[in-house]
């Protein structure tokens, strides 16, 4: 399943709308919803995007890929998985502190968000001060 830049942007605005319109709900305490539901077009929204990256780091597995080709683009693409994995987290502290399933420090809850975004940043210095040499 191959979907086009438009479909993952309708799908991303989609998502989002959704999410933010059942948050504003809850703040505005009109929904008396538990904050993992809330977060459901969320996790609904990365449960697609890591079955398409599982999916593609899959068909590396599949006899005459050429191997040659690709290392760096799977090292991207275990990248995009670490972060996945990490938003996760974040989302899935976030919630349990909201919720009061836990009596974590807040600042405990941001520590998967801060390597997130340190990890994107190094990315973002690699991508841009990398000199290819062929």
């Amino acid at each position: 399943m191959r979907m086009s830049l438009a479909q993952r942007v309708l799908l991303t605005w989609l998502f989002t709308l959704l999410f933010l319109i059942m948050l504003v709900l809850k703040l505005d305490e009109k929904a008396p919803w538990n904050w993992f539901l809330i977060f459901i077009p969320v996790w609904i929204f990365d449960t697609i995007l890591l079955v398409m990256l599982i999916v593609k780091m899959a068909g590396r597995c599949k006899s005459g890929f050429d191997p040659r080709n690709g290392s760096h683009n799977m090292k991207k693409k275990v990248w995009y998985l670490i972060a996945m994995l990490l938003k996760l987290a974040f989302c899935l502290a976030l919630c349990a502190k909201l919720q009061r399933f836990t009596t974590m420090k807040l600042a405990y809850v941001f520590i998967p968000l801060w390597a997130l975004l340190i990890g994107g940043m190094v990315e973002l210095g690699y991508n841009i001060f990398y000199v290819r040499r062929d």
